[in-house]
């Protein structure tokens, strides 16, 4: 990858133009995504959400949304917003600068709760443009969607005319080559979202992201169609060049395997450690991905929604922390979010971090 970014940077670092490796970039994700047919470059994920949001509403002619607490979709203002305390409650804003008028159409529901996912769509089916989720989050740290949740998902925007928009700036590329996407596709016959969110890997450490859906949503924006949507560093050079050369890396045969095996032998090491020590510990984990929580009970579930995550043991989590940093094993330093586990982890690396994690549960 750095050979490939330091050969496109001599070429030059920006134009304002489209390059022939756009082109190539576009059509190696579009292998990898059956969902889409035509995907558009930007330079962040904020601003794939926030580009996918607007086109949404572009297309259905509707202005309401429907987010999930826990999930976050980058930092635009429509989706910067928290849950209401009662059932099918407009969002309030969760950050300084943004009017409760610019969030005043966008609905805020548990994650995984099937009865508020039915009773949304029956009061405000009809004004729903899209539906954005993480289908595995990463900001609550690890929680992933059940297959039931994601199903009924699936049958109310069809039903309703609303988008399904997958939000795998995360997950694209990490937990598998097709994302999480085709992993609900094994689950679900017939699977797809209706517009699909991508960034980080893509740009394999360079700033790049996109969006992408089939070609009649696709062709509402402009030039084509009368959504606006534009950007004079998207696609650049030497972005595309690195996102490339990382999407061919991911591609070699066993690639994934390999990567499952790695992240799956560093939660045993982690939760091993945790039952000699007599400390309650659950993880999860697909492809690169993975969290673990500390519940206050021992034999507790996996949490489900942002609910069961707040429920845990923030202080212990934040006393392991520091005490796997105090023995050189860097984590995720807040509880909210997942881990990853990259393929320049060696075996090595991973027998370090769970006698690291034996001795500081101890």
């Amino acid at each position: 990858m750095l050979e490939a970014v330091q050969k496109a940077a001599l070429d030059g670092l920006s134009f304002g133009a489209p390059t022939e490796r756009e082109i190539e970039l576009a059509e190696a994700i579009l292998e990898l995504v059956p969902s889409a047919e035509q995907v558009r470059l930007v330079s962040s994920g904020t601003e794939a959400a926030m580009s996918a949001l607007r086109l949404a509403r572009g297309v259905t002619g509707r202005s309401k949304i429907v987010k999930f607490e826990g999930c976050y979709h980058g930092h635009a203002d429509a989706l910067l917003v928290k849950a209401g305390s009662g059932l099918a409650t407009f969002g309030h804003p969760t950050s300084a600068g943004v009017p409760a008028e610019v969030v005043q159409h966008t609905l805020v529901l548990e994650y995984n709760n099937l009865a508020q996912l039915d009773e949304a769509f029956a009061l405000h089916g009809d004004g729903i443009a899209c539906v954005m989720i993480e289908p595995i989050a990463g900001n609550m740290n690890f929680v992933r969607a059940s297959v039931p949740f994601m199903r009924r998902l699936r049958e109310l925007c069809s039903q309703h005319g609303a988008l399904l928009v997958f939000d795998e700036v995360m997950t694209g590329f990490r937990v598998a080559l097709g994302g999480a996407q085709s992993l609900y596709a094994k689950a679900i016959p017939g699977f797809e979202p209706d517009l699909s969110v991508f960034g980080k890997v893509i740009g394999g450490g360079m700033p790049l992201a996109a969006f992408a859906a089939k070609r009649a949503v696709m062709q509402q924006l402009a030039p084509l169609g009368p959504v606006y949507q534009a950007g004079t560093l998207s696609g650049n050079p030497v972005a595309t060049a690195c996102g490339l050369a990382t999407l061919r890396e991911i591609r070699q045969p066993g690639f994934f395997e390999t990567l499952g095996a790695h992240t799956r032998t560093l939660l045993d090491g982690l939760l091993g450690a945790a039952r000699d020590a007599g400390v309650p510990m659950v993880a999860d984990c697909e492809g690169g991905m993975f969290g673990f929580f500390f519940p206050r009970e021992a034999g507790a579930a996996l949490p489900q929604n942002y609910g069961d995550v707040m429920a845990t043991d923030k202080e212990r989590f934040n006393a392991f922390f520091h005490a796997m940093l105090e023995r050189g094993i860097y984590l995720a330093p807040a509880l909210y979010e997942a881990g990853f586990v990259s393929a320049a982890h060696s075996g090595a690396d991973l027998k370090v971090t769970a006698e690291a994690a034996r001795a500081a549960l101890r």
